[in-house]
């Protein structure tokens, strides 16, 4: 679900905190300040120099780690997702933009191998995700500044950990934030099998809402249906049914959504206008059609129906981090609860990036692709 650069706004560059060494350039000799080997390690990374296409401009490179001083955590790289977001950024058309060059990724989950003596939120062994984008998490291992971490419970699976700050975060504000909903309500979401439906499908059934699951039409489309179902989606339809006069007939036993969820555009975000009630809000948090939002005048004036936007890094930028990390460990304990699983993933060592890159990118894709650091 790749976001539309019309939808992107101004730039905002991510001032990453330390600069970027090859290892071949480094004269000075590395030392630690804590009980680890303060032998020069070797770090292996995807480094993007300038902005262009993944497969074009992404390279494994080795770098040193920095020195590990008073509040920094040294961190070993354990799993880490490609994310929409991720290629936005390194093609140049996201709102937040790394100063170049980059380690590419935004989120993935680390053990701690070592902290600075002033390092008081965590110790050698926790598992920590970022804390905002930017961080550049493909790569094996890295010292980062404490406040860029928060902690996670390490009782969690893997794959759970690792794509917990991005589409889960960004499912729960959305379902939350600008709807009252109570349980029976009915939510209806485009794009449902992409890593922020399967959350919203899964979330809402925790807090008792009931779904419709709109996905394109595809050869193995009972297939997706299926797993969705699984998931714990009401309904499934395709784009085109979502057109068809019939569709009327599903509100007989169903409240009219007073909530949507579009990350599509054009076309698909209009049908989903069509069907709210009176009064409902449909939030845009992504443009995979690369077309834009139409409302009809009617719509606005007869229904008072409301656009929004959602941006989980804006998001973030508006609270302060105690209210992430309480985000964080409410989505915790509905995978604990057995409520929220990972998306289907597909993990690939890093140095086969260049095949996971090009599976990220390709059509109908409903597998996350989560680099791992051996």
């Amino acid at each position: 679900m790749w976001v539309c650069s019309t939808l992107c706004g101004a730039r905002a560059p991510v001032l990453m905190r330390r600069r970027l060494l090859p290892a071949s350039s480094c004269s000075r000799p590395v030392t630690a300040s804590y009980s680890a080997s303060a032998e020069p390690s070797r770090v292996r990374a995807l480094v993007y120099e300038h902005h262009g296409q993944p497969d074009k401009v992404v390279e494994l490179k080795d770098l040193e780690l920095a020195a590990v001083s008073g509040s920094d955590v040294h961190v070993k790289i354990l799993a880490a997702p490609i994310n929409p977001s991720d290629i936005n950024m390194i093609q140049g058309n996201y709102g937040l933009l790394p100063k170049l060059p980059a380690v590419g990724g935004n989120e993935g989950v680390g053990r701690v191998v070592a902290v600075g003596s002033n390092v008081t939120s965590m110790k050698p062994g926790d598992w920590v995700i970022p804390a905002d984008a930017g961080l550049g998490t493909w790569r094996t291992e890295a010292v980062f500044s404490e406040e860029t971490l928060i902690a996670v419970p390490s009782d969690i699976p893997l794959q759970s950990a690792a794509t917990l700050s991005v589409n889960p975060c960004t499912a729960y504000r959305m379902l939350v934030d600008f709807e009252q909903l109570r349980p029976g309500d009915s939510v209806i979401q485009n794009a449902s099998n992409s890593g922020v439906g399967q959350a919203v499908i899964q979330i809402a059934v925790a807090l008792g809402l009931r779904t419709i699951n709109v996905v394109r039409d595809r050869p193995d489309i009972q297939k997706l249906i299926d797993r969705l179902k699984h998931l714990g989606a009401e309904h499934v339809v395709t784009e085109e049914e979502l057109r068809k006069p019939e569709m009327k007939n599903l509100f007989k036993d169903l409240p009219q959504p007073r909530l949507a969820l579009n990350c599509v555009g054009g076309k698909s975000a209009t049908e989903l206008l069509r069907h709210l009630a009176p009064g409902g809000t449909m939030v845009t948090y992504g443009g995979m059609a690369k077309q834009p939002v139409t409302a009809s005048v009617s719509q606005l004036i007869f229904k008072d129906l409301k656009l929004r936007g959602f941006w989980m890094s804006q998001w973030k930028k508006a609270h302060n981090p105690d209210q992430f990390k309480e985000l964080i460990l409410t989505l915790c304990d509905f995978i604990r609860r057995g409520q929220l699983a990972a998306p289907a993933c597909s993990e690939v060592p890093l140095q086969d990036f260049q095949r996971a890159l090009e599976a990220s990118m390709q059509p109908f894709t409903s597998s996350k692709q989560i680099l791992t650091m051996g």
